[in-house]
């Protein structure tokens, strides 16, 4: 049962735990809105990004505004219930450079070389071939791009060894929430 409430390594929710951790999450926002937790990314203005693993996407009107008409926002999730969340979010507020991609959480529909941020918030954990996943994120960042990754239900021993063991990305900094990745040079 531990293992489905925090879902280490388990790559896809069941759909029961997906609807549980959407109210959990939206409870929680009302008290503590999440706008907060994309201020340390420095999005700007005409950046691409990807939200990877952006769940109820409770974070992509902000990074829409921040990247702005001429910037992009990729909502990639595992789960079809993330995407259908996405699509709520993209009607309610008329996010015009927001779009959902479904992942089977080895490929994603998306370019190579697009994003000039990638974030991973409250997700890596679940994520069973850590460095499968890594080397992906590696073929969708641009030269020079940044991916904050965060620990989420795991020790930050254990996020810092899986980047790298992966051998694609070089660690940056740290701070208690989330580490700074640039892609490895080869």
């Amino acid at each position: 049962m531990k293992k489905i409430l925090t879902g280490n390594e388990m790559d896809r929710m069941p759909g029961w735990a997906f609807k549980m951790m959407a109210c959990m999450f939206n409870i929680g926002d009302l008290i503590k809105p999440p706008d907060n937790r994309l201020r340390p990314f420095n999005l700007q203005k005409g950046q691409t990004v990807i939200d990877y693993g952006s769940g109820t996407g409770r974070y992509l009107k902000k990074a829409s505004e921040q990247v702005g008409e001429s910037g992009l926002v990729y909502a990639v999730d595992i789960h079809e219930l993330a995407i259908e969340s996405a699509h709520r979010r993209i009607e309610k507020y008329k996010l015009k450079n927001v779009r959902p991609v479904l992942t089977d959480g080895k490929t994603v529909n998306i370019p190579s070389n697009t994003a000039d941020v990638i974030y991973c918030l409250d997700m890596f954990h679940m994520v069973k071939d850590t460095s499968g996943f890594l080397k992906g994120l590696n073929s969708l960042i641009k030269p020079g791009g940044i991916l904050y990754l965060e620990d989420g239900h795991q020790p930050r021993e254990r996020t810092r060894g899986k980047v790298i063991n992966s051998g694609c990305w070089d660690i940056l900094a740290e701070n208690k929430s989330f580490i700074t990745c640039q892609p490895s040079k080869k």
